[in-house]
């Protein structure tokens, strides 16, 4: 009897990470995300820039989302990537809709469900390039939580991404109350959003507040906020920098 014994030159090896497609650096990237509970519900803000590298390359890109009945999602870094997370979560609230029991997904089992995506695609070496805020009210409960790209998830009342999460949380936690009203609430992100615009080279004069409460989500159309760009600090920033820079 004869046997032949294949020789493996290390094509099948190439062919199947050919086949395989991952995300291996963010190209097309959207910056912060900020958003706060206030006495009705949550209110999240974002701007519509999408960098290609360090080029802004878009400016009309929404990343801030409403899903199902009572959930609101927010991303910033990779835009594919969330296209991507999007089709999850249009899967995963269609499955539940087919169910016609009566219930629907609130916004914690959706933070659930996002931070075993993350922390699933972070365990196949295949992560999805982005930092995740999921707000939403349900059954009169506010909540509000945050889940990285690696799957590091958190409940709070005021979340932030990005440059975010160093500039304007220090904001936050000084000014943030629970009894903020749906006026204040947005002036607070305004505010925060403009120290972003001066500060974060990959934002942009072009924002949109969304909230949520009992009665569903509202997404503001795009606007631009009043910057002053006369401070003494602007005309020469590196003046006493201390090094070479």
């Amino acid at each position: 009897m004869t046997f032949t014994i294949p020789i493996d030159n290390g094509d099948a090896l190439k062919n199947a990470e050919a086949d395989s497609q991952r995300t291996l650096y963010p190209y097309v990237t959207g910056t912060s995300i900020v958003a706060i509970k206030y006495k009705d519900g949550v209110l999240m803000a974002s701007d519509m820039g999408g960098s290609y590298g360090s080029t802004l390359r878009y400016k009309n890109i929404e990343r801030v989302k409403a899903i199902g009945k009572h959930s609101l999602l927010g991303a910033s870094g990779e835009i594919s990537d969330f296209q991507e997370i999007l089709r999850y979560l249009d899967e995963l609230v269609l499955n539940d809709n087919m169910w016609d029991d009566g219930n629907s997904l609130g916004p914690k089992e959706v933070h659930n469900y996002l931070t075993r995506v993350m922390y699933n695609r972070r365990n196949k070496f295949n992560p999805l390039w982005n930092t995740l805020v999921l707000g939403g009210v349900k059954n009169g409960e506010i909540y509000l939580g945050m889940v990285s790209m690696i799957g590091v998830s958190f409940e709070d009342n005021h979340v932030a991404t990005g440059f975010g999460n160093h500039l304007a949380r220090p904001i936050l936690r000084d000014e943030w109350r629970a009894d903020l009203s749906f006026e204040d609430g947005v002036k607070l992100l305004e505010k925060c959003m403009r120290v972003l615009l001066y500060r974060d080279r990959s934002a942009i004069n072009k924002l949109q507040i969304a909230k949520i409460t009992e009665e569903g989500v509202t997404v503001s159309q795009p606007y631009s906020l009043k910057t002053f760009w006369e401070f003494q600090a602007f005309h020469n920033p590196t003046a006493g920098a201390q090094g070479s820079w």
